[in-house]
């Protein structure tokens, strides 16, 4: 057994534990979980810690759970939110967990004939035929009213942080949760559950069924809520989360994210998001404290991530798309990215949309500067700056004269503008 505890202790990675787990976990191989809401069909970066926790569980030689909350993603997790959540039906819980699970497979072995292979659970499996009598019958005397509003997440809502309360169906969350543990300390001998700091309310009523229901001995272990050295939230950009989903985060916008990280956060997460080993972080930041203009830490951090989460391929296409704004491009470049990298990589530049059959018969080069898209205020400041070589289309120089035809387009829908280094315009051809 390798010591996980001490593993997840360096890396920043451990916020709250009870005691006698370590003990616990190098005695021989044991089971843990966490839990995982399935409102969307994507896993967004705010997730990978639990995710990464589950890892290297595994790589310590024990067995992870993966716990879809099916049930519980019926009802709403009260912890750390002042309103309810969205409620899903049961189509569209199972389409999420499936699409999860093909993204948490980029992490954990699910399919080998390990004895420790991760395995893929979802509460409402066992929640869904448990009528209200019997649960509160079996489950609910166990657990007094005074116990759980002694929870800092009750605690909170109640006291007037939401101007709504608290439903009587978010109250009853914690004692959910703690069926699941005492579910799946039964079923599966899981004996240890993680999450994020703000879960430790819920995760300990789990081990209170435990020693109430079965006599038995569980554990809980919580990771620090991950923050950004500037205090706004991390796992969001402009345009909202950061997810896994190439389709909802492109490649190139996820590489983006973590490349732009502070220098302060980069030392932070490469220990958390990356499975470096702590003398290859401890040369890293070594090199990047000497130069940091270098940006060291947050290259390897955006590659290892990358990679991790999308492909080795994705990480070259991340880094070419990356280059064409500060480095030196061609038009074949330009022309080998898709149309999403393409809008991402020039998003909030100016756009002008020209009907397709406007290039059939070639568009001249002044025409298309001022009057099809407004990028020069008129045809004298055009020429103006055709005649003084600051015109570029698709990175490459243009004198007056030049016709734009469909042969220039990117994609067959794009065409880049430039004047100077810094001004861009993209056409939009439809």
């Amino acid at each position: 057994m390798k010591n996980f505890i001490e593993e997840v202790t360096w890396r920043g990675m451990l916020h709250d534990v009870m005691p006698g787990t370590e003990e616990h976990l190098m005695e021989q191989m044991r089971v843990a979980y966490v839990g995982i809401d399935p409102t969307a069909d994507s896993l967004h970066i705010g997730h990978l810690v639990g995710v990464m926790l589950l890892k290297h569980f595994q790589i310590a030689g024990h067995k992870p759970l993966a716990l879809i909350g099916g049930a519980t993603g019926m009802i709403g997790d009260p912890s750390g939110k002042s309103t309810e959540r969205n409620l899903l039906d049961e189509a569209a819980l199972r389409h999420n967990q499936n699409a999860i699970k093909g993204q948490l497979a980029r992490f954990l072995d699910f399919e080998s004939d390990a004895k420790n292979a991760a395995e893929l659970v979802n509460n409402y499996d066992w929640m869904k035929e448990f009528s209200f009598l019997e649960f509160i019958r079996t489950v609910g005397k166990h657990i007094t009213v005074n116990y759980m509003m002694a929870k800092d997440s009750v605690k909170k809502r109640l006291n007037g942080e939401a101007q709504d309360g608290m439903s009587f169906t978010e109250f009853t969350y914690q004692l959910i949760q703690g069926y699941d543990f005492l579910h799946l300390y039964k079923d599966k001998s899981c004996t240890l559950q993680m999450g994020g700091s703000d879960q430790w309310g819920n995760i300990t009523t789990g081990t209170e069924l435990v020693r109430r229901m079965e006599a038995g001995k569980a554990f809980a272990l919580t990771c620090p809520l991950i923050t950004k050295a500037d205090g706004t939230k991390f796992g969001k950009s402009e345009g909202g989360n950061i997810w896994l989903d190439a389709e909802r985060t492109s490649p190139y916008k996820f590489y983006q994210y973590w490349l732009n990280t502070s220098d302060v956060d980069a030392e932070k997460y490469i220990k958390i998001f990356t499975f470096l080993s702590k003398e290859e972080i401890e040369k890293l930041t070594a090199e990047h404290q000497e130069a940091p203009h270098l940006r060291a830490l947050q290259k390897k951090l955006a590659e290892e991530i990358t990679v991790m989460v999308h492909s080795r391929e994705d990480f070259e296409n991340a880094v070419k798309a990356s280059g064409i704004l500060f480095g030196n491009a061609s038009a074949d470049d330009l022309k080998q990215l898709d149309s999403k990298t393409f809008l991402d990589v020039f998003d909030g530049v100016p756009q002008a949309e020209i009907a397709k059959s406007d290039l059939e018969a070639g568009l001249d080069i002044v025409t298309v500067l001022n009057e099809k898209s407004g990028f020069m205020k008129s045809n004298g400041e055009a020429r103006r700056s055709l005649a003084e070589n600051s015109i570029s289309v698709n990175r490459e120089k243009v004198q007056e004269g030049f016709t734009l035809t469909s042969n220039d387009l990117i994609n067959n829908e794009f065409v880049l503008l430039q004047k100077g280094k810094k001004n861009y315009f993209v056409l939009r051809f439809v």
